[in-house]
């Protein structure tokens, strides 16, 4: 039988890390770690002490560095530690990486 239409296009390269991008959407699922990830990727500095993170929520310490270990395990940030405080910023790729993701869901031909 004949298709009725060509077969879709072969997904990008993000396609071949699915487990990589499939961890990162879970993590940015929850809004608390949504809200810590835009606070970390506007922060002038571009990099944000775990005390100025804490700060800004209503959470426990544990739950606070809970969220940025799923988000630094999703390959969303990245941390060092400097005397007795932890400072995080967002891994560029992993932004260029969703991206990538996202612009290839968008339908052809539609409006940006």
């Amino acid at each position: 039988m004949e298709p009725c239409c060509p077969p879709p296009d072969r997904p990008t390269d993000a396609r071949d890390h699915t487990g990589d991008v499939t961890r990162m959407f879970k993590a940015l699922g929850d809004p608390v770690r949504l809200q810590m990830l835009t606070l970390i990727a506007r922060h002038p500095e571009g990099e944000v002490c775990v005390c100025d993170i804490a700060a800004g929520f209503d959470l426990t310490q544990p739950t606070v560095s809970h969220h940025l270990k799923v988000l630094r395990d999703a390959g969303l940030l990245d941390c060092a530690r400097r005397g007795t405080w932890v400072y995080y910023w967002m891994v560029p790729a992993s932004v260029h990486t969703l991206s990538a993701v996202l612009t290839d869901l968008t339908p052809r031909g539609a409006a940006a």
